[in-house]
């Protein structure tokens, strides 16, 4: 083997040192694009996981608004359902009202007072009995009293019809009014919201 001069010797030194020298630049370069790229990945990682975040408040606050003006809707529609359905009411119950007044002349209603004395006087047996008619009924009231052998008085005040009757000996109050057949009907009355 040849004897290398100086300059060869040298120069095979600074070929050497170069090669490492660019080697070890080239595993930091490496190492830093590989550090780079993870840093990119979990700053793009927690990017994502911040916008989902974000997104999901922001549904979420979406559907609470959205659910608040759908209860409020609601509750307008109710209200107008719920008017709606008094003003029916009014008009369905000035309705029966004219009914009972036509009702009242006729025969049918001579026999249903009939009735109502002759139940009341049943109910009271040998208690003392005062029955009431209506002050429109006046003119029914002293066939009444001599057909069933009553004591039937005028009301003071008009009650639309039907009768009252008391009992005084048991406190008992027997009211046939149509006055308070018609307050109970509107009590009790509801519509029927296909099977609400």
């Amino acid at each position: 083997m040849k004897s290398l001069t100086t300059e060869e010797k040298l120069k095979h030194f600074q070929d050497i040192c170069m090669e490492d020298a660019r080697d070890r630049s080239a595993k930091m370069l490496d190492d830093y694009m590989a550090a780079l790229e993870k840093s990119f990945e979990e700053h793009t990682a927690d990017a994502k996981r911040r916008a989902d975040m974000q997104v999901a408040m922001e549904t979420e606050k979406l559907e609470r608004e959205m659910n608040k003006r759908l209860s409020i809707a609601q509750l307008d529609l109710k209200r107008e359902v719920s008017h709606k359905q008094e003003e029916l009411k009014d008009k369905l119950f000035v309705e029966l009202k004219d009914l009972l007044e036509n009702f009242m002349d006729t025969a049918d209603y001579q026999r249903l007072l009939e009735c109502q004395v002759k139940a009341a006087k049943e109910f009271a047996g040998d208690a003392e009995l005062i029955i009431y008619m209506d002050p429109s009924d006046q003119d029914k009231l002293q066939r009444i009293a001599l057909h069933h052998n009553a004591t039937i008085k005028v009301s003071e005040y008009s009650f639309m019809g039907g009768t009252r009757a008391v009992i005084p000996a048991k406190h008992i109050l027997i009211d046939n009014s149509f006055e308070t057949k018609l307050k109970e009907a509107r009590h009790e009355f509801k519509f029927d919201l296909g099977g609400k």
